[in-house]
């Protein structure tokens, strides 16, 4: 297995002879956030093989960077936003829900229930299509990686533990986090209920307002999340490593 944390929730993960990314946000710009740390190169999403969907907020489920992957690549969104996903010219689009399973050759993908909004605002915040947030539990080769997407904590992470790698997010884009988040505290104590191995902080550094980026408390909160998350991880004594990756960096596996 191979993780690359491309930033924000994008992870290219590399199990059981399959290429998955979660969430891709691939450009430089995602409507009124910049991309804060170097571009991407095309190689990271070369090759792709499924593509997870957690929600259909728009630094999630983002048009222009599935555009890049190209119109037949398989997506796996969550059920309710299929028919608006294929209505954008997607031909190879799956729905799943919490609880439900896919195959995908030597890969299984299990949808997980997630605290957080799904519903899909239109410009001038017209009405979109809603669909559950969700994550998913990917599980191939006798190991597991949860993804989280958005979430807050919830009871039910105990029984999806114990996991080999949880990507956790730990912060957001803003200076501040509105429900359905997780702060570094917040995915600390998502450690003590998934009991991984190892977890890598995600949702974190990458994009931000032009000019609130260069604010004080922003740039703070633009590297240190994922530092609180190693502290407050460490003094839980759950035992997991915890792995802090640079958006755009391949992740250092033990």
């Amino acid at each position: 297995m191979t993780l690359t944390f491309l930033g924000h929730s994008t992870v290219r993960v590399e199990l059981a002879g399959r290429t998955v990314l979660t969430d891709p946000v691939l450009t430089g710009r995602v409507g009124p956030l910049r991309r804060v740390v170097p571009p991407l190169d095309p190689a990271t999403w070369a090759d792709v093989d499924l593509v997870l969907l957690s929600h259909l907020h728009g630094d999630h489920l983002h048009l222009p960077s599935l555009r890049r992957l190209g119109r037949s690549t398989p997506v796996v969104v969550p059920r309710g936003g299929g028919a608006w996903l294929r209505g954008k010219g997607f031909t190879d689009v799956t729905e799943l829900a919490p609880g439900d399973t896919l195959a995908d050759g030597g890969l299984t993908v299990t949808g997980t229930a997630a605290a957080h909004s799904g519903h899909r605002w239109g410009p001038r915040s017209t009405h979109g299509p809603d669909a559950v947030a969700m994550g998913h539990l990917l599980t191939g080769d006798g190991t597991t990686v949860y993804a989280a997407g958005d979430t807050d904590v919830l009871p039910g992470m105990a029984d999806l533990g114990p996991v080999d790698v949880a990507l956790l997010p730990v912060w957001g884009w803003g200076a501040t986090l509105g429900p359905g988040h997780m702060d570094p505290a917040g995915a600390a104590l998502a450690c003590t209920l998934l009991r991984p191995r190892v977890a890598v902080p995600v949702h974190w550094g990458t994009l931000a307002l032009p000019g609130v980026a260069r604010t004080r408390r922003m740039r703070r909160l633009l590297v240190d999340p994922p530092r609180r998350f190693a502290d407050d991880v460490a003094a839980t004594g759950v035992g997991t490593q915890v792995l802090v990756t640079e958006p755009g960096s391949r992740v250092d596996l033990p």
